[in-house]
């Protein structure tokens, strides 16, 4: 069962520098993505504890001109924490009981971009299994979720058989933008 989160968390966003100024000093809200192939579904995304892993993001997969970093405090309100078995097992639910009966399992077929070491880059079916569960909750008076949390294996083993990965990171969404309690520069970072 999703779960509220009460502790603060520091959250980085990658984008351009020119954009990074213009959301700390509060002259525009920071935007949700709406790809179909986002890995949580829709929402603002952040890279949980990790302005490293922002600012690669920024650089290197969004191919920003001048990359930067704006952090953040947040709070996860109500979150469908895809760490929690629990949380996995309700995605499991919404899989089953609402995409395959509504569609079928013909999205599975969508094209993939897949990363240096096979990870799946473009996640059409993850989007849209989340963003199914989101119109379901939504459609039956369900409490929404606040935000999406859930935990990525990427990149190259750190050594020969390891568990762990150069580029693994908690990724976070933000479905309520009321859970971005305040933007701030990076240490590190000037304009």
């Amino acid at each position: 069962m999703p779960s509220f989160h009460h502790n603060l968390i520091l959250g980085y966003h990658g984008c351009e520098k020119v954009l990074a100024k213009s959301l700390i000093l509060g002259e525009q809200p920071m935007e949700p993505s709406i790809n179909k192939y986002d890995w949580l579904g829709s929402g603002v995304y952040f890279w949980e504890g990790d302005a490293k892993r922002a600012y690669e993001f920024a650089k290197d997969t969004k191919e920003c001109d001048e990359p930067f970093v704006v952090g953040a405090i947040l709070s996860l309100g109500y979150c469908f924490d895809l760490t929690s078995r629990e949380d996995l097992d309700l995605l499991k639910f919404s899989w089953e009981s609402v995409v395959i009966p509504s569609i079928g399992e013909g999205i599975v077929n969508k094209p993939a971009r897949k990363g240096e070491n096979g990870e799946l880059m473009l996640r059409y079916l993850d989007c849209y299994v989340i963003n199914a569960l989101h119109e379901f909750n939504k459609s039956n008076g369900i409490r929404q979720f606040d935000s999406v949390r859930g935990a990525f294996w990427e990149g190259n083993e750190v050594y020969p058989t390891a568990g762990f990965r150069e580029k693994s990171h908690i990724q976070l969404c933000i479905c309520n933008p009321d859970c971005i309690l305040g933007l701030f520069l990076p240490k590190g970072y000037s304009f």
